[in-house]
């Protein structure tokens, strides 16, 4: 792949060069510039073949008016790296093309996506998000959420546990949701209750997507289901109010999902892309971090080893017979 990537996404689609604050769609996918500080200081320019950098950040359904808080970041990045940085807007399957297809140099991911950009691109995940509402900082909890007066209890083996969900009606986030869907379906098959991900109708009395979190929770709370998995910060606003979140109570919880990231492409060369992990890394400082939690409502970058902390979804999709 080529170092000095240009180009937007979607298909046979042509780079357009424009200032800040110019707009260019592409595919369906929105691209701003933000220009660096004139008379940046020699020590913080990148390797010269390195003329611009290409950032991806998936739209995600608790952010709002994403692009220009991209755009934000971007300008941050410029500033820190002494080029042109684009943001653009796209969601997980768009930002692993791009990566795959030389139009964009690093990407927020979560974890499939990131094994996919893995095999795809080659890219690999350098640094977690944390936020206040993960369990484990960078990695979070998967859970089964029950309405309060149900009649369902937390047993002392999960195997009791999830037993009793023999017949009951089953809400899934979506049959792609890691914390949703990958987790939760790979400890049924861990406790022997289903072979695969296909033969869930064996065990369920009924088997539904909510789509995402929040629906997922509400057919709970409407009494449509009798269960549902979500990730364990979806039990905050905006996903549901908390007039919701009083009617529900978690049974069980899967820990260990790992937390989104960023990932940056192959043929970023090494030192350039240490450059760009310590640029983002500074969004961490206090004078920056609100630029960092404008984005996803984290309030942390933190190094990680992309296969250590990946391992807990690879293992996940192979037990549910899933390929990344």
């Amino acid at each position: 792949m080529s170092v000095s990537k240009k180009g937007l996404l979607g298909a046979g689609g042509a780079l357009i060069a424009l200032t800040s604050l110019a707009v260019s769609t592409v595919g369906g996918v929105q691209a701003r510039s933000a220009n660096p500080t004139a008379n940046q200081q020699a020590s913080r320019l990148l390797a010269q073949k390195l003329k611009t950098l290409t950032v991806v950040f998936p739209g995600r359904s608790d952010t709002a008016d994403l692009q220009n808080k991209a755009n934000a970041v971007g300008a941050f990045l410029s500033r820190e790296l002494g080029i042109l940085v684009k943001a653009q807007i796209g969601d997980d399957t768009a930002a692993v093309e791009a990566l795959r297809a030389n139009r964009a140099d690093a990407a927020f991911l979560s974890s499939r996506p990131a094994l996919k950009a893995e095999q795809l691109a080659n890219a690999k995940l350098y640094l977690a998000e944390v936020r206040p509402t993960y369990s484990g900082r960078y990695t979070y909890n998967s859970i089964f959420v029950v309405p309060n007066k149900s009649n369902l209890t937390t047993k002392n083996t999960p195997k009791a546990t999830l037993e009793q969900l023999r017949g009951k009606r089953m809400a899934f986030t979506s049959p792609t949701s890691g914390s949703g869907f990958i987790f939760p379906v790979s400890e049924l098959v861990k406790q022997g209750f289903v072979p695969d991900r296909d033969r869930l109708d064996g065990f369920f009395g009924q088997v539904a997507y909510g789509g995402n979190y929040s629906k997922a929770l509400q057919a709970v709370v409407r009494g449509q289901a009798d269960v549902a998995v979500v990730s364990e910060y979806a039990l905050n606003p905006p996903y549901i109010t908390a007039a919701e979140k009083n009617q529900l109570r978690v049974l069980h919880k899967i820990s260990g999902v790992p937390a989104h990231g960023i990932a940056i492409d192959d043929d970023v060369p090494a030192t350039d892309r240490e450059k760009i992990i310590n640029a983002f890394l500074k969004l961490n400082q206090l004078q920056n971090n609100q630029l960092l939690s404008n984005l996803y409502n984290s309030t942390e970058l933190v190094r990680v080893d992309h296969n250590r902390h990946l391992a807990p979804i690879r293992e996940a999709l192979q037990r549910v017979g899933i390929t990344p």
